[in-house]
């Protein structure tokens, strides 16, 4: 984002559907994002309201509610909502269990589809699939597969400590 503005929805579009889904089978869809460093404290030029819209585009003009709070709202069957960046609650970064039970209250299944924030010890990736049953979604899916793919089958390339040659005296080596 730049000024207020989504300058590359590949993000959004890669995960619309694992949303899709769930909305379709009539989940009550929230999406608990961050964005920046805010430490804990609301930052205006890091709100996630702007990706409300293209969030909608991506699931197709289903509707997405933006909820000013991270801590959530109520929602209907199918309906979609994307909490304020969780990084603006001081809980979030210090894996705050009670932060961790507010945004799991929300939910009945936590589903992950962001590899690379799944590493991290925050309330709303650790904690919060500690509370709920946990599934990977579609994108994480397909990236735990690629991942699983390059390590089963190399490319064939080598890194370059291992791919040096040992020189011997009078020994013919050839290129790896």
């Amino acid at each position: 984002m730049r000024e207020g503005a989504v300058g590359d929805a590949t993000r959004i579009d890669r995960v619309a559907p694992t949303l899709s889904e769930l909305a379709e089978r009539g989940a009550r869809v929230i999406v608990a994002s961050h964005f920046g460093r805010p430490k804990g404290k609301p930052v205006a030029a890091m709100s996630l309201s702007p990706l409300a819209e293209p969030l909608s585009h991506a699931l197709g003009g289903l509707p997405v509610h933006f909820v000013s709070d991270c801590i959530g709202d109520a929602l209907a069957p199918g309906d979609v909502a994307l909490l304020e960046n969780l990084r603006f609650h001081p809980g979030e970064e210090a894996n705050d269990p009670a932060f961790a039970d507010a945004l799991a209250r929300l939910a009945d299944l936590y589903v992950n589809d962001a590899f690379s924030a799944a590493h991290r010890a925050h309330a709303s990736t650790t904690a919060v699939a500690e509370r709920l049953p946990s599934a990977a979604g579609r994108l994480m899916q397909a990236e735990l597969e690629a991942l699983g793919k390059a390590l089963r089958r190399p490319s064939g390339r080598s890194s370059p400590s291992s791919a040096a040659p040992r020189s011997r005296p009078n020994s013919r080596s050839s290129p790896i």
